[in-house]
Formats: structure tokens, sequence, C-alpha cells
């Protein structure tokens, strides 16, 4: 299957909140998100369930890339996301790597940045791959 068959349609959470799946390929895959107030916390800082959000997202999407023709799909299992500086306008960067690929899961590091290529948040991602119902 290839990735653009399951990036995100607008009627889904990732369609509501702008995310934007850019370049891609074995292993790894990148994605941007527009600031906008409706992805902010009250505080104006862009919220820390976006950042998980973003991360569960693409990896979930290469992930099915990888497995959907085996018959197999693919669902977060774990999601562990640090946030270590905030982002308050332009743009979330992500770059999602693959660390391994396991018969029952994969295993990615998400580094997110904000426009100056700063590192404002980390995950360490599970995704769980099990049969297709």
């Amino acid at each position: 299957m290839d990735l653009e068959t399951v990036i995100p349609h607008e009627q889904t959470l990732d369609g509501a909140i702008g995310l934007v799946v850019g370049e891609h390929g074995d292993g790894w895959i990148e994605a941007t998100l527009p600031v906008a107030d409706r992805v902010k916390q009250p505080m104006g800082l862009v919220h820390g369930g976006i950042y998980a959000v973003i991360a569960e997202s693409i990896t979930s999407m290469a992930t099915m890339a990888g497995v959907y023709e085996a018959g197999m799909s693919a669902q977060g299992l774990s999601n562990s996301t640090n946030f270590l500086r905030p982002i308050l306008e332009g743009t979330v960067h992500a770059r999602a790597e693959r660390i391994h690929q396991g018969r029952t899961t994969w295993v990615w590091d998400v580094r997110i940045t904000d426009d100056q290529q700063r590192l404002c948040a980390v995950t360490r991602m599970v995704v769980a791959v099990r049969p297709r119902a």
C-alpha cells in the first residue's frame, strides 16, 4: 500500500487540526502543522496533546503503509511525549524515524521542532501490528 492512500482526510482529527504529511520514505516520515488558535491551549501555546496526535498519526500511517499488503493493520499502542520548549506561532515540524520493525510492533522516535529548528518535543511511539478484521 502506498502512503498516499492513508494520508489523513478532512473528516478525521488530522484534517481538523490541519496536519500536512510531507516527505516520506522507508523508515521515516515528515509532517507539518500550521499553528492556529484551534491547536493552542488557553495560555497561547500549542497544546501538548497536539504533539502526541501528530506523532501517533504519522507513525501509524507509515506503519500501515508498510504492513497493509500483508493483510495487517496498525494502531498506536504506546505514546510517550516529552515537552521541551513551547511553540507559540509559525509551523510545527515533525520527523519520525523507525528504530524497530518487528512482527507485532514497530517503534518510532519522533522529533518535533519549530521554525527555527529548535527541538520542542520528543516522542517514543510504539505501533501495534495486527491482522485486519
